[in-house]
């Protein structure tokens, strides 16, 4: 089967030179060929699932229940500034 490399860098959103349209369309094609080999197992018996250890809803219960105050929450802050955690700029403009 032949692989159209470029369109599906274009869906990705990706620019690449012919050296990786090369290399991409080998690994994709060997990618493709053992996925392949799935169609020869034998799943006639076999149910679909989507998961395997039977667990089912394992988070804990969402309980309210009281927090920090919002002076207990800054109390070991270096800088603050109207009640609020005062940081440095991480972004700058461009």
């Amino acid at each position: 089967m032949k692989l159209d490399i470029q369109h599906i860098a274009k869906l990705a959103n990706l620019h690449i030179d012919k050296e990786e349209e090369k290399r991409f369309e080998e690994q994709l094609s060997e990618t493709l060929d053992y996925v392949e080999k799935l169609n020869e197992i034998d799943t006639e018996n076999v149910e679909p699932t989507s998961q395997v250890t039977g667990l089912q809803n394992i988070a804990r219960e969402d309980i309210a229940m009281e927090s920090l105050t919002q002076e207990q929450a800054l109390s070991n802050t270096k800088s603050q500034h109207n009640g609020f955690f005062q940081v440095k700029a991480i972004l700058e403009n461009q």
